[in-house]
């Protein structure tokens, strides 16, 4: 955060002041979100909850993204992004509450999600306002490097709230704070913890400057609403540029999260690694994808986004060897370069798809019609991962399906959009 703060604070300008603040307000509200999920699954366990619950704690807080789609995007649009990043932390804040006072944690964290289905689109649609389109490769860069750190310190963050150290040293020698008849197990004083997270980011929200509202909609019925992001989903499918950007952002989102998956069982077979071990392996695709994002940001101006899709193709491939390493050191290197591989083509398609949908509807729409299908994308391919378990394919197997999955769509993709020109 000090380099970053660094960075910005060279142009004394109110547009970078304004993505400092933004930058700020996105980490601690991610670094939140992440944090929470741990807390979550560790109020389950406490409540003795079913097993199956943990997993599916991810799949209510993901489904706010799919069901609001059609409407989150003409809310964005409608205020100014500020206000509705302001709005969107306060939602999450009634849902941590909520958790902290014995709301079931499923519905507790799904309410959360819905404040997080509501800030998305603000979140970036708010960097084609307040920055030119040279600047968007490098904005998505920070924007994108931060939300990985998040994702990582809120892991590690969760982990230490939730843990016996806090519950034997803090919880009990504060003898319980008076909050809901008392705060004495890690769990709840965790969730307490993080619910001042979400305040840190809805203070920094309420400081972003009000800038003009484009692309509001006269007709906000329901019916509308619907009918417009079936307009703006097609629209942008059909635009060559549009078509790619999302394409891609739908696959990495998607193979992403399967790649979690699929890593803490290789790491089990390939590597002998325990579930602790194997979880710090996936936090090494995350560094990765920092790295590439940097990268990326610096060496890829948005006229030629496209020319960063064989990196995908060269991903898939780097994943395919994961069925030849036995050395947990080698793994290491492996899963740092997929993913910067993956950074580095994330990054400018994540630009050049806010750019054309600045262009075609208003950031906020396309940034929901994003969204819609990146989580869908999310379903599916964890669905395909789950499938393939259950007829009792190897883990190899998966891997090697997996990695020519994305290599050759990604190929595809090369083929099909390699020459088009922003």
């Amino acid at each position: 955060m000090i380099l970053v703060y660094a960075e910005l604070h060279k142009a004394n300008n109110p547009m970078t002041r304004s993505f400092n603040i933004i930058l700020a307000a996105q980490f601690f509200s991610s670094l939140a979100d992440n944090a929470l999920l741990f807390a979550a699954i560790a109020l389950l366990k406490n409540l003795d909850a079913p097993s199956w619950q943990t997993p599916v704690l991810q799949q209510f807080f993901v489904f706010a993204f799919i069901v609001l789609a059609p409407f989150v995007g003409a809310f964005s649009d409608a205020l100014p992004k500020g206000q509705v990043m302001f709005i969107s932390n306060s939602i999450k804040m009634v849902g941590c509450t909520a958790m902290l006072l014995g709301l079931h944690p499923l519905l507790a964290y799904g309410f959360v999600g819905i404040g997080a289905a509501l800030y998305s689109p603000a979140k970036y649609g708010i960097l084609t306002e307040c920055l030119p389109a040279h600047r968007l490769v490098w904005a998505n860069g920070w924007m994108e490097g931060l939300t990985v750190a998040a994702i990582i310190l809120g892991a590690i963050f969760g982990g230490l709230l939730i843990g016996h150290r806090v519950e034997d040293q803090v919880v009990q020698q504060l003898g319980g704070l008076e909050f809901n008849g008392g705060i004495d197990t890690a769990p709840e004083f965790a969730i307490f913890v993080i619910l001042g997270l979400y305040l840190v980011a809805a203070i920094l929200n309420y400081f972003i400057p009000k800038l003009p509202i484009e692309h509001t909609l006269t007709n906000r019925t329901p019916g509308f609403l619907l009918t417009d992001f079936w307009r703006s989903f097609l629209s942008l499918w059909k635009d060559p540029l549009g078509q790619v950007s999302l394409a891609v952002t739908s696959l990495f989102w998607g193979a992403g999260t399967s790649l979690r998956f699929i890593i803490l069982a290789w790491a089990a077979v390939a590597l002998k690694l325990d579930l602790e071990q194997s979880t710090q392996l996936t936090a090494l695709v995350a560094v990765g994808l920092a790295i590439g994002s940097v990268v990326a940001a610096k060496a890829v101006p948005l006229e030629h986004a496209v020319n960063v899709l064989p990196l995908g193709i060269g991903m898939g491939f780097v994943v395919l060897g994961m069925v030849f390493v036995t050395d947990w050191r080698l793994a290491v290197l492996m899963l740092i370069l997929i993913g910067s591989l993956a950074g580095s083509f994330l990054i400018p398609m994540n630009a050049l798809l806010q750019h054309r949908g600045h262009q075609l509807m208003g950031s906020g729409h396309s940034i929901a019609v994003q969204n819609f299908n990146e989580n869908l994308s999310i379903l599916l391919m964890l669905g395909a991962y789950a499938l393939m378990i259950d007829a009792g394919f190897s883990i190899n197997t998966i891997v090697i399906v997996f990695g020519l999955f994305v290599s050759v769509t990604m190929g595809w993709l090369t083929k099909k959009h390699g020459h088009d020109q922003d």
